[in-house]
C-alpha cells in the first residue's frame, strides 16, 4: 500500500477544517436545464499547514509532484460497483448522487495552490440536491483515492458518511426560482457545529458564495444582501462559512424574473 502523500494529508486536513473559500455557481436556461459547479479554494490553508505537515516526512514526500487530475464519477462508480453493492443502502444512494458529476483536482506543494471543482450538467434544476454535501462526499473520495491504492485499508468506500442533516431543493417555474433548505436532523446538525467549535479560528475568514445566472433579468429577490450583475440576469450572495453552518437557511432565496 502506498503511503498517504503530503498533499493528501493537507487535503484531509482541509476537509477536517471544512475549508476556506467555497463557491456554488448555477446557470439556468429557459427550459430549466443548465449546469452547476461547486468550487473549493484551499490555497490559504495549504500555505498555513504546509510547513507543519512537512515535519517528520521523508525528502521523497516533501519533493512530491503536483496532483492535477480529472475524476469522472460515472466511471469510478462502475469500477467500484462490486464494493458499492456491499454498502448500506443509504451510502449507496449517497454515492449514486455523484454519477453525473466530474471533479477536477489540483494541488501543488511548490506553488501552494489547492483547488477542487465539482461540476455537472442537468436537465432540470429540480433534479439537484445539496451540492455542498455532494462535494464533501466527492472530495473525500477524490482525496483518498489520490493517496491510497485500490482495495487498500483506508479505501474511501469504507468511510462514506451517514445521512445528510439538511436537504436543499431548487425549483424554477414560470418567472419564479426558489432555493429552499430543510433541516432533517437538528441533533446531527448540532453535532457538526460542536465538532467545529475548536476550529472557528481557522474558519473565521472562510466564505460561502452562491452565484446564480438566469435567462432573463431579475425583477425581485428575497435577499437584501444580494449583489446584481450589470446585465441584471445574475446575482451573488456571500456569507461567512460559520454563519452558513450555524444557519443553512441563510442562503435560501426566492427570485422573480421579468416576463
Amino acid at each position: 500500500m502506498k503511503k498517504v502523500s503530503l498533499l493528501v494529508q493537507v487535503f484531509l486536513m482541509a476537509i477536517l477544517f471544512v475549508g476556506c473559500q467555497f463557491s456554488e455557481d448555477l446557470h439556468i436556461n429557459e427550459d430549466g436545464s443548465g449546469k452547476i459547479a461547486f468550487s473549493f479554494d484551499g490555497s490559504e490553508l495549504l500555505k498555513m499547514a504546509g510547513d507543519k505537515l512537512g515535519e517528520g516526512l521523508g525528502e521523497e514526500q516533501k519533493e512530491e509532484k503536483a496532483i492535477d487530475t480529472l475524476m469522472v464519477f460515472k466511471d469510478y462508480l462502475e469500477e467500484k460497483k462490486d464494493s458499492i453493492s456491499q454498502l448500506p443502502k443509504a451510502e449507496q444512494e449517497r454515492l449514486k448522487k455523484l454519477e453525473n458529476f466530474k471533479m477536477h483536482m489540483f494541488m501543488d506543494p511548490k506553488t501552494m495552490e489547492m483547488n477542487f471543482d465539482l461540476y455537472s450538467d442537468f436537465k432540470n434544476v429540480s433534479d439537484l440536491g445539496n451540492i455542498f454535501n455532494d462535494f464533501k462526499t466527492a472530495s473525500s473520495l477524490g482525496g483518498k483515492k489520490a493517496g491510497s491504492s485500490v482495495g487498500a485499508p483506508g479505501d474511501p468506500l469504507s468511510n462514506t458518511e451517514g445521512d445528510d442533516p439538511t436537504k436543499v431543493s431548487y425549483t424554477f417555474k414560470g418567472n419564479k426560482f426558489k432555493r429552499v433548505t430543510e433541516i432533517l436532523d437538528e441533533k446531527q446538525l448540532k453535532q457538526g457545529l460542536d465538532s467545529l467549535e475548536q476550529m472557528k479560528m481557522f474558519l473565521a475568514s472562510s466564505k460561502y458564495k452562491i452565484k446564480y445566472h438566469f435567462p432573463r433579468r431579475i425583477k425581485n429577490i428575497s435577499s437584501k444582501e444580494a449583489l446584481f450583475s450589470q446585465d441584471g440576469k445574475s446575482f451573488t450572495l456571500e456569507v461567512g462559512f460559520i454563519d452558513y453552518m450555524e444557519n443553512p437557511k441563510i442562503l435560501d432565496v426566492e427570485v422573480e424574473l421579468e416576463d
